[in-house]
């Protein structure tokens, strides 16, 4: 089940957007966010296993005992 969320945009980012959606071929404007949201995502997990693996670098991992201790 799809929901709907609105957005408001000045109209410089309205027009931006209806370029975008235009000339990278994307469906609607929501599969250009959908794709947006997608990035943002993909970015936030890059950023936290980046994190791990700078304290694992620095010695400061955690060690598992078992696939239990991974949440």
């Amino acid at each position: 089940m799809r929901n709907i969320i609105n957005v408001s945009l000045p109209e410089e980012q309205r027009k931006e957007v209806e370029r975008v959606v235009k000339e990278e071929k994307f469906a609607t404007k929501s599969e250009f966010f959908r794709y947006l949201f997608r990035l943002w995502r993909e970015e936030k997990l890059f950023h936290e296993l980046e994190k791990e693996r700078q304290d694992i670098l620095q010695g400061r991992g955690k060690t598992l005992k078992s696939l239990k201790d991974l949440r």
